[in-house]
């Protein structure tokens, strides 16, 4: 069946219709093309011919011409539209009239780079060019190694081994960089973040090892279509660079169908939807019982190994096993990746599930259709997973599911969000003390840093170099700075977390795979299920300082969930701002974080099968955050309007049964059995939590006044006392629906800020307190999850009108009667007014 049809019959599916919120025609585009004002070499020319390419779309002529006048370009089109030509064709030209010329191509992934090897040498084939085109990589053999430093031509790699294996071996690379004319970046839009900070630092220290070997690179980016692309080029490079936007994009498309759909309300008085992988599943099956090659996108790796398992389990059960469907996601070895790639392309494989991983343009062949399981998390992150599909077809098919969150119920209420906003910016952050202080090491192992040295657009560097000295790890001699540590200071230094650590994980028999030690008391911790291209393992053992976890295959029918608890213990302003009784800043947060339990769910009911407790020490953070403080006026205007509850009084006798509750309960978690603190205050070795002692019946249900009643002995009895971690009391305190304003503003206020942000909602937490330790005030925070921060926090201090009024608009505009996750919270943590309370909040902030 033709997808022309399929969509056809989707449109007579009254159950799907009722759920579609959107449904956007994009029509077919025609080719606009321009000449070159200057003749490119016939080799050339007949190596592009033989390729399909005869003449050129208007942008990739502009962004040729100012490549050949020697700019630094960056060209940010959409998705397919021939981009790679822009550095293909003025790097070739180079190439054959200067035979000595080099040219350093970066790719994000590994995956990126072999692909587009595989694009180059075709071109060089073709035309039978005198030119090398070589990757280098974590994945070429050692016997490899040296003939590739020793060609010419092309090198193609990452920034990863840019940073830990070419750098800091630049004297192996002698002739590449005494010889560099050209660095591409290809997809700068993924250098962002945390990820993106570091890259910029590697191209300081790039710059650096070049200006030393007399060569002077010039740049060429690709970007998908972001709000900031020239700035972002400016950023991560530090120089100035030509735009060639949308604006000029004269690349043909094939008409595109765009569908919105929002799964149907399950519960009414709750206002909860079906799951959307399950919807994503049956779209996709849609698609693929019609011999439609599909991709399935989901937003964490154990979202793409459960559709994957529930695909394959459809599909077998209507009897189309011959259909097959593979997992694609990063921790799958090379080869493994290699291979799926190669069977989208000659159609072996029809369907595929992935993370973001396929989200960038490795060839992976004619796709007719994309199904996005929940909204990605930015504009120009849905446009390039839409743009999977129909790369090569005249016509194609994307269709976004939404989920229950906040995020992604507000796109479904404001469509034109979607398609009527311009993508947004990508933030970095290069000077980030943390993130800088690793590449300052790392430049001072390659070359010795001069005392007076600016580094990048960071300026002096006398400061940072002398508190590195002071630890020991440079060395001062007269106007220069030496590392001293042992080998290279790169391969400790992951450019993908702020922190450098990753565990890996050992089946018995061999590596299967690693994760950063962040993510590990979410998904490592003893008894958890690890979940592989469709297989899951059982967590066995945890060696935390040894970074290895060993597991063993399993079959069982659930899967695991762990409960984490953070504290705030610091807040430091860089800036603050007093409006409308809000006091507004931003600066740096210190964040402890500790895994406490976690939960077996059975799959597909989705119902919890039991508890474990998880032993694992906290981790500490050191961050950025934004955080609004309810003044004392207005926190009192609140309270008299119940909109607010006051902070309870536990009455004179609380501290004395408080510590008989802990004592009697052993000072150990009675849910999930996770231990304390001793009553000196000291943890216990073995990573202990600060437990809170929880009223089993609501303390405010007693009804106690100080002065006029003594209603607190009964509520505080030790039978009415239990000792909880702050996980379970968090779920404890949920089911008693005791949510505030305050918690269901910093609820929507957290899921609504990716939408102003290009950053994952996994990139930053939100805390929300009515009475602040710090500050003794009630207090909202959302804090960055990387160290030190990227500049989330610093553009939602500036963005904070524009975030309230979203967040009024969102609780305004949702169907639920109470509240419900798509706005204000959780289910369990629905009051009768938590809904209400919220919007009043937000229409005196607003």
């Amino acid at each position: 069946m033709k997808i022309s049809q399929l969509l056809a019959g989707l449109r007579r599916h009254r159950d799907f219709m009722a759920g579609v919120v959107a449904w956007e025609r994009l029509p077919p585009r025609p080719a606009y093309t321009a000449k070159l004002p200057f003749n490119l070499p016939p080799a050339l020319m007949a190596g592009l011919s033989a390729r399909g390419v005869t003449q050129f779309f208007r942008h990739q002529a502009a962004a040729i011409t100012a490549a050949q006048a020697g700019k630094h370009v960056v060209a940010a089109t959409a998705t397919a539209s021939g981009k790679t030509l822009c550095y293909t064709v003025p790097v070739l030209s180079r190439l054959l009239a200067r035979p000595s010329a080099r040219a350093l191509y970066l790719f994000p992934t590994k995956a990126l780079a072999h692909d587009q090897l595989a694009e180059t040498t075709a071109v060089i084939q073709a035309g039978n060019l005198p030119i090398a085109a070589h990757s280098y990589d974590g994945d070429t053999p050692q016997s490899r190694r040296r003939q590739v430093r020793q060609s010419g031509g092309i090198l193609i790699s990452n920034p990863d081994m840019l940073h830990a294996g070419i750098l800091p071996y630049h004297t192996r690379w002698r002739t590449l960089f005494q010889n560099l004319e050209f660095v591409v970046l290809d997809e700068i839009h993924a250098y962002r973040g945390v990820f993106g900070s570091h890259v910029a630092n590697v191209l300081r220290r790039l710059q650096c090892v070049c200006e030393f070997y007399g060569s002077a690179p010039q740049f060429i980016c690709c970007s998908a279509t972001i709000a900031n692309p020239k700035e972002h080029a400016e950023r991560l490079a530090e120089r100035p660079f030509t735009l060639i936007d949308e604006s000029q994009n004269g690349a043909p498309a094939g008409e595109k169908h765009i569908i919105l759909y929002n799964p149907p309300i399950i519960d009414e008085e709750l206002g909860l939807r079906g799951s959307a992988a399950l919807a994503a599943k049956d779209t996709a099956v849609t698609f693929l019982r019609q011999d439609i090659q599909t991709i399935v996108f989901g937003r964490a790796r154990q979202t793409v190994e459960l559709l994957l398992t529930y695909l394959r389990d459809e599909l077998a059960y209507a009897g189309k096993t011959e259909t097959i469907v593979a997992g694609y996601r990063g921790g799958y070895l090379p080869l493994e990746r290699r291979q799926i790639e190669r069977g989208l392309r000659d159609g072996s494989i029809r369907g595929v599930v992935a993370t973001n991983a396929l989200e960038l343009g490795i060839d992976i062949g004619q796709l007719d259709a994309a199904v996005i399981t929940g909204y990605p998390g930015s504009i120009a992150a849905t446009w390039q997973q839409a743009g999977r599909a129909g790369r090569r077809a005249d016509q194609s098919a994307a269709v976004l599911i939404a989920s229950n969150s906040p995020l992604d119920q507000y796109i479904c209420q404001h469509p034109r969000y979607l398609f009527g906003r311009s993508p947004e910016h990508a933030l970095i952050n290069p000077d980030n003390l943390r993130i800088l202080a690793g590449h300052v090491q790392c430049a001072a192992f390659e070359l010795p840093f001069g005392a007076d040295e600016t580094f990048g657009n960071f300026g002096p560097a006398a400061l940072l170099l002398e508190a590195l000295t002071e630890e020991g790890l440079l060395h001062q001699t007269r106007d220069q700075y030496h590392y001293v540590g042992e080998g290279s200071p790169a391969g400790e230094l992951s450019l993908r977390s702020s922190g450098g650590d990753n565990v890996v994980i050992h089946d018995g028999r061999t590596a299967i795979g690693e994760i950063d030690l962040e993510s590990v008391p979410a998904m490592l911790y003893e008894g958890a299920i690890y979940m592989r291209r469709g297989q899951t393992f059982l967590v066995e053992q945890l060696d935390w300082d040894g970074r290895l976890a060993h597991v063993r295959p399993v079959d069982v029918d659930y899967y695991t969930r762990a409960s984490v608890g953070s504290a705030i213990r610091e807040l430091r302003p860089e800036a603050e701002v007093a409006e409308s009784g809000l006091l507004h800043a931003w600066g740096d947060v210190t964040v402890v974080t500790q895994a406490t339990g976690y939960r077996k769910i059975k799959r597909y009911t989705h119902e919890t099968l039991g508890f474990g407790q998880i032993d694992l020490p906290p981790l500490t953070l050191d961050t950025s955050g934004y955080w609004l403080v309810v003044g004392e006026a207005l926190a009192e205007e609140l309270y008299d309007n119940g909109i607010l509850l006051r902070p309870n009084d536990y009455g004179p006798n609380w501290q004395s049964q408080r510590q008989q509750a802990l004592a009697r309960d052993g000072h150990q978690c009675q849910i999930c059995g996770a231990l304390g603190q001793d009553p000196s205050g000291f943890p216990k070795p073995e990573g202990s939590v600060r437990l809170h002692v929880h009223h089993v019946r609501p303390f405010r249900e007693f009804g106690y006044v100080r002065g006029q009643n003594e209603q607190y002995r009964q509520a505080n009895v030790l039978g009415n006392l239990i000792t909880l971690c702050p996980s379970c009391h968090r779920r404890a305190e949920a089911g008693q629906q005791t949510r505030s304003a305050l918690g269901g503003l910093a609820y929507v206020l957290g899921n609504l800020a990716p939408l102003f942000l290009m950053c994952d909602a996994s990139d930053i937490e939100v805390a929300a307190e009515s009475r602040n330790p710090l500050n003794q005030a009630p207090t909202a925070v959302i804090y960055e999850r990387a160290a030190a921060g990227v500049g989330f926090s610093q553009q939602l201090f500036h963005l904070r009108s524009e975030l309230l009024t979203a967040a009024l608009e969102l609780v305004t505009d949702c169907r639920c009667r109470n509240g419900c996750p798509a706005c204000v919270c959780p289910p369990g943590d629905i009051g009768p007014d938590t809904k209400a309370v919220t919007r009043q909040l937000l229409q005196m902030l607003v």
